[in-house]
C-alpha cells in the first residue's frame, strides 16, 4: 500500500485543525458555544499545537516506508490518535443527531483515517 497520499492527507488534516486551534481559540469557543472563557482559549492552543505538531509528523514521515514492522511508532500513535478520536465522534453524533454538520464531517474523516491506519499498521508495506 502507498502510504505517501495518506500521510499527506492526514498532515494537511491535522495541520488545518492545529492552525485553527492555535490562531482561532476564541472564535472556535464562541462558535461551540464555550464563551470567552480564557481557559478554554488555552486549551485549544495547546491541542493546537499537539496537532499541528501531529501533522509535522506526519509530513516528515511522508516519504518514509510504513507498515509491519517498518515506522511503527508512526503508524500505531496515528492510528490510536484517529480511531479514539473517531470513536468519540461517532459516538458524539449518534447520540445528538442534531449537532452541527461540521462535527459530522470530521467524525467521517476521523473514522476514515482510523481505518486507514488500522491496515497500514497490519499489513505488511508492499515494495516497489
Amino acid at each position: 500500500m502507498n502510504t505517501k497520499p495518506i500521510m499527506v492527507l492526514s498532515a494537511i488534516f491535522l495541520a488545518a485543525i492545529g492552525l485553527a486551534f492555535t490562531f482561532m481559540p476564541q472564535e472556535i469557543t464562541t462558535f461551540t458555544g464555550l464563551g470567552f472563557s480564557k481557559i478554554y482559549q488555552l486549551q485549544l492552543q495547546i491541542m493546537g499545537a499537539l496537532f499541528f505538531a501531529f501533522a509535522m509528523l506526519n509530513w516528515m514521515a511522508k516519504g518514509a516506508i510504513i507498515g509491519g514492522i517498518y515506522n511503527r511508532p508512526i503508524a500505531i500513535a496515528n492510528f490510536a490518535h484517529f480511531f479514539i478520536g473517531g470513536v468519540a465522534l461517532v459516538k458524539a453524533v449518534v447520540s445528538n443527531i442534531h449537532l452541527h454538520y461540521a462535527v459530522w464531517i470530521i467524525a467521517a474523516i476521523y473514522s476514515i483515517f482510523a481505518i486507514l491506519f488500522g491496515i497500514i499498521f497490519s499489513r505488511h508495506p508492499s515494495q516497489k
